[in-house]
């Protein structure tokens, strides 16, 4: 989440409460987050130094702008430009996605070469995982729940490729000319 928050700082300074707007307006379709979690983050950034006060405004509510450091831009790019990690490799990669044009022209599709890796790592291991049911016996009484089960590995499986086509034919319609 720190990422996300240093992403929607970058493209504009903004208050906590512009903060929580921005997760509802538009990363909320990929990453869930709630105004606590939000706000814990805020507060590590500032306490890291990554994220600082811009303005702030005296009496009533104290509203108070952040914006990004320096050490902010350098955390940002660094995240940006690194291996796809993380459990939910669908929100690091819409995420990734989502802020792309922040980065230089000629840094976005490696980016995108990157999440198709990661994309691709998953596929054979689910795909793996799905050679070797076929080998396996189910025991007696526990056929309904195995199908179901199947259903749900068939799903993730459709779901991998898919992800990979869309990431591959993304990176392909945005090459640089020159390539």
């Amino acid at each position: 989440m720190a990422h996300v928050i240093l992403g929607l700082l970058l493209i504009a300074p903004q208050s906590f409460y512009g903060l929580v707007k921005g997760f509802e307006a538009g990363v909320a379709l990929f990453y869930s987050a709630s105004s606590g979690s939000i706000k814990r983050a805020l507060d590590n950034l500032h306490t890291r130094g990554l994220v600082e006060v811009a303005s702030a405004e005296t009496g009533g509510r104290g509203k108070k702008t952040y914006r990004v450091t320096e050490a902010g831009r350098r955390e940002f790019h660094t995240w940006m430009t690194g291996e796809v990690a993380g459990s939910d490799l669908e929100s690091a990669a819409l995420s990734r996605l989502y802020f792309l044009g922040l980065l230089e022209p000629s840094e976005r599709v490696p980016v995108l070469h990157r999440i198709e890796a990661r994309i691709e790592s998953d596929l054979t291991r689910f795909s793996q995982l799905d050679k070797e049911l076929d080998t396996k016996d189910i025991p007696e009484g526990l056929g309904d729940l195995a199908a179901h089960q199947r259903a749900t590995l068939d799903y993730g499986i459709a779901s991998f490729q898919f992800a990979l086509d869309w990431f591959r034919d993304y990176a392909d319609h945005h090459r640089p000319r020159s390539e």
